[in-house]
C-alpha cells in the first residue's frame, strides 16, 4: 500500500493547530498534559490565547512546572499569529460553561494563579517551511549526492560571474522581504479570522453586548449546522468542529433572560446540546484510534 496516499488524522490536527484553530490546540494539549490528568480549555480573545488548565488537586497545577511545560508545547507548534498567552488554572469544575466571564468577573476565588506569557517567535524560514509544508512524515532514504560539477563548467572570476552572482543574491534578498512584508500585512487580517472563526469552531466568547444579539436564534442557528455538519464528517478535526458549534449552542441559550417567554425550552436545549458535544468529541477521539 502506498503510505503516501494515506490520510494521517495526527497530522491533520497538527496542520489545524500551526494554522491557530484554537479547537486542535485544545487536542494537542490535553494529549500531551494527559500523563499529568490535567484538561484544558481555550479561547482566542482580544489578540490572546486566554487558556484554563483544571485538574482534580492544587498539586497537579504546580506552577512552577505548568507554566514551563505548556511554553514547550506551544512554542512547539508555532501557532500562526498567536504570541501572547494568558495561562489560568482552578480546581476542576463540572459547570463549564462560560468559564471566561466567570473567572474576569472573579478572579480571586475562582482561580489558584494565573500568568501571561509570550511565545517566541520562530525565524522566517521555520514559518515558511509551516505554510508550504505539510507536517513532518517519516523520513525517506538520503537523497544522492550532487554531481560534481564539471572544470568546464565552473564560474570564472569575471565580471560576467560576478554579475550573476549579485542578480542570484539581490533576488534571494527581494524575496525574502516580500514573504516578511507579506506576513506582517497578514497579521492584522488574519487576527479578524480568527475571532470570527471562534464563532464556528464552538469556543467559548466574552460577553455580546450587542443590544441586537439574540442568543435564543443563534444558538438554533449554530445547533441546525452542527446537524447538518455531523451527516457528511469524516475526520477527527472535523467532529471536533461539530463538537465546538454544539457547545457554543448550549452556552448561548445560557444567556437567555428569565423574562424571556423562549426561557424553559432554552434551559432545556442547554443540556441537549452540551451532551451532543461530548458524543461529537467520543467520535473524534474513536476516528483517531
Amino acid at each position: 500500500m502506498d503510505q503516501t496516499n494515506m490520510h494521517d488524522p495526527i497530522n491533520d490536527i497538527v496542520r489545524q493547530a500551526r494554522q491557530g484553530s484554537v479547537a486542535a490546540i485544545i487536542q494537542t494539549l490535553n494529549e500531551q498534559l494527559a500523563d499529568s490528568n490535567i484538561r484544558t480549555r481555550a479561547v482566542f480573545s482580544h489578540g490572546v490565547l486566554q487558556l484554563l488548565c483544571e485538574a482534580a488537586a492544587a498539586e497537579q497545577l504546580e506552577q512552577s512546572v505548568i507554566v514551563p511545560r505548556i511554553r514547550q508545547i506551544l512554542e512547539g507548534i508555532a501557532p500562526r499569529n498567536i504570541r501572547r498567552v494568558k495561562i489560568n488554572s482552578r480546581i476542576v469544575q463540572e459547570q463549564q460553561l462560560l468559564w471566561l466571564e466567570e473567572i474576569m468577573r472573579d478572579p480571586e476565588n475562582q482561580l489558584l494563579w494565573s500568568e501571561e506569557i509570550t511565545l517566541a517567535k520562530p525565524n522566517i524560514f521555520k514559518q515558511l517551511f509551516h505554510q508550504r509544508q505539510t507536517p513532518p512524515t517519516l523520513p525517506s532514504k538520503k537523497p544522492p549526492l550532487p554531481h560534481k560539477v564539471p572544470p568546464i563548467y565552473t564560474f570564472k572570476k569575471s565580471s560576467y560571474g560576478r554579475g550573476i552572482i549579485f542578480g542570484v543574491s539581490l533576488s534571494c534578498l527581494l524575496l525574502l522581504v516580500g514573504w516578511f512584508l507579506y506576513d506582517r500585512l497578514d497579521l492584522q487580517l488574519h487576527a479578524q479570522i480568527l475571532n470570527r472563526s471562534n464563532n464556528s469552531t464552538g469556543q467559548p466568547q466574552p460577553p455580546d453586548t450587542s443590544p441586537a444579539t439574540d442568543p435564543f436564534v443563534e444558538a438554533v442557528r449554530l445547533a441546525e449546522e452542527a446537524a447538518a455538519a455531523g451527516k457528511t464528517v469524516q475526520t477527527s478535526a472535523q467532529w471536533l468542529d461539530v463538537a465546538a458549534k454544539w457547545e457554543r449552542a448550549s452556552d448561548l441559550m445560557s444567556k437567555v433572560k428569565q423574562d424571556d417567554p423562549r426561557y424553559q425550552t432554552a434551559q432545556d436545549r442547554i443540556e441537549v446540546y452540551r451532551k451532543n458535544s461530548e458524543l461529537a468529541q467520543m467520535q473524534a477521539k474513536k476516528n483517531r484510534s
